[in-house]
């Protein structure tokens, strides 16, 4: 590649985000031999299929959660993902936990590894917030009431003993100014008859 034809590339990839797609790239008429001559300069790396990060973007622990909401921008981190960005686990997952609308279409994303979850699209975007997975870079992940809610609520599929543990340290660390929260989402997701018993027995 010569000088001229790298300082086109080079200004071309600044001015995209640190984390972005391949339709992101052609916009900022980068094409698909382009993308890879950066990359075999190790100026981006790719982070899944059609999703990159330039080289020079600032480090993050949450690489995966950045490329698997890039390929599925209408998605939100749930289950065990958001618990263990909520510290209520310490389970490292396996795989990058995501919630679509029921009825809505469901993404196959094989790499990084990926659970795809349905919820009803009428309460979808209860408790949904914004996560900095890097900085500058925020991706929508449910809140810690609602992830506790919806650990206990399919606790059958999480498993009894992890959605108990997140329940309870949940309370430890909100204590009873957190209750309020716990009990609005589950009011909302038809579960008040799961998490009120669970909360006075970890409360009592």
């Amino acid at each position: 590649m010569s000088a001229a034809d790298n300082s086109r590339l080079e200004q071309r990839l600044a001015d995209l985000p640190p984390t972005f797609t391949t339709a992101q790239a052609r916009q900022a008429l980068l094409s698909s031999r382009d993308l890879a001559s950066l990359m075999a300069e190790g100026e981006i790396d790719e982070l899944s299929r059609g999703v990159y990060r330039r080289a020079d973007a600032p480090e993050t622990a949450h690489s995966d959660l950045l490329a698997v909401c890039a390929r599925a921008p209408h998605a939100a981190v749930c289950g065990e993902s958001a618990l263990a960005l909520h510290e209520l686990i310490d389970d490292i997952p396996a795989a990058v936990h995501i919630a679509v609308p029921r009825g809505t279409r469901r993404p196959t994303i094989s790499y990084p590894p990926t659970v795809v979850a349905q919820y009803a699209p009428k309460t979808f975007a209860l408790g949904v917030e914004r996560f900095e997975a890097a900085p500058g870079e925020t991706i929508p992940v449910y809140n810690a009431a609602r992830s506790v809610v919806d650990a206990m609520r399919h606790r059958n599929r999480v498993g009894e003993t992890l959605a108990l543990s997140a329940l309870g340290r949940y309370l430890r660390r909100d204590g009873r100014s957190g209750v309020g929260e716990l009990q609005h989402i589950a009011r909302e997701l038809d579960a008040l008859s799961v998490i009120r018993p669970a909360v006075e027995a970890v409360l009592a």
